[in-house]
Formats: structure tokens, C-alpha cells, sequence
């Protein structure tokens, strides 16, 4: 591959992608950042042979579709593609929308019109910016906990909290989820 394009910054190999459209250029993307692509698709499909399927969708969805977006930190925007691509995996399989039915009780009631489907759909979207919203801490113990089904033992070796942390992270997680979602249903 050409030196001069592997200095580049992202963002000049982008602008240069969608001006010339050049896969030597995407190649360059893909060669830096492949690995944590792969690495947060493993993280959440749990399994080695559908990571390394989902990155290969996802780059090949960017081959096709990066002129659609107006990104400004590749590293951060790729980052949440990959981890959006592997929620609408397990949403699909289901896993994902059988752990977050604990959050459901949590909303305003709605529209007696709409489909369950379509409620949970609403749901899950509501939460998932809603976890974003929370501190670090909690983000990661409420992730590990609901969704990857950590025990408060196993969340401590992978973070290094107390047992008191790990708890505590938990509860304030859970009780921030609600206010946020009861608020984002009073605005809606």
C-alpha cells in the first residue's frame, strides 16, 4: 500500500474515500481499525465466528454507505456502528429484548393502540439512550449486569469495583434509567 495514504488521518482517508472512491483508501481504514471492530463485536455476540461476521457486514455496509454520513471522529462514529450493528443482531435473536422486559415496567403508559411489538421496539430505543446518559460506572455495571447476565462477582473481576460499588452502580443505574425514560415519555 502507498506510504503516503497510510500517514493520513481518518478524516483526510475519508475525504479522499468520497471524492475518488478509492478501495485502497478504505483498505487503510479497515487495516486500522478492524481489530477494534472485531474486538466490540465479540463483546456482545460472545462468540468468535459471528464477530468476525459482523465486522465483515459492517465494513462492507461502510464500503457502500459512508457518503451518507457527515462524520467528524471516525474511531468514535465506527465504534458505534459496530456496537449498533450487534444490538440489531441480538434484538433480531431476541436475546436482547428478552433482558431489557425488566426496564418495561419503568415507562409512562402508552398508546393502548400500539402493538407490544412496537411498544418494545420504542422501549428499547428509550433505553438505549438512556444508558448513555448515565456515569461511566453505571453504564458498565447496569451493561454487564441486564444485558450480558454478569454476576455482581463476575462484573467485579472485570472492573476492579467493590462489591459495594458494583451494587451500588446497579441500583443508582437502574433508578437514573427510570427518571430518564419516565422524562424522555413526558416530553415525547
Amino acid at each position: 500500500m502507498n506510504t503516503h495514504l497510510k500517514n493520513l488521518k481518518d478524516e483526510e482517508l475519508l475525504h479522499l474515500y468520497k471524492t475518488k472512491k478509492g478501495a485502497e483508501v478504505f483498505g487503510i481504514l479497515y487495516e486500522r481499525y478492524s481489530h477494534l471492530v472485531y474486538g466490540v463485536c465479540l463483546k456482545y455476540l460472545k462468540d468468535s465466528d459471528n464477530a468476525k461476521d459482523a465486522m465483515m457486514q459492517i465494513f462492507e455496509k461502510l464500503f457502500r454507505e459512508v457518503n451518507r454520513h457527515d462524520i467528524q471522529v471516525f474511531k468514535a462514529w465506527l465504534y458505534r456502528v459496530a456496537q449498533n450493528h450487534c444490538f440489531m443482531q441480538l434484538r433480531s435473536n431476541h436475546h436482547l429484548v428478552k433482558s431489557i422486559d425488566f426496564f418495561y415496567d419503568l415507562s409512562v403508559e402508552t398508546d393502548d393502540n400500539l402493538h407490544p411489538l412496537v411498544e418494545k421496539e420504542k422501549m428499547f430505543d428509550k433505553m438505549e439512550a438512556a444508558i448513555e446518559e448515565l456515569t461511566a460506572e453505571q453504564k458498565k455495571c447496569i451493561l454487564l449486569f441486564y444485558i450480558e447476565k454478569k454476576t455482581y462477582h463476575e462484573i467485579m473481576e472485570l472492573t476492579g469495583f467493590t462489591f459495594m460499588q458494583v451494587k451500588s452502580n446497579i441500583q443508582n443505574g437502574k433508578r437514573n434509567l427510570k427518571i430518564k425514560m419516565t422524562e424522555s415519555s413526558v416530553h415525547e
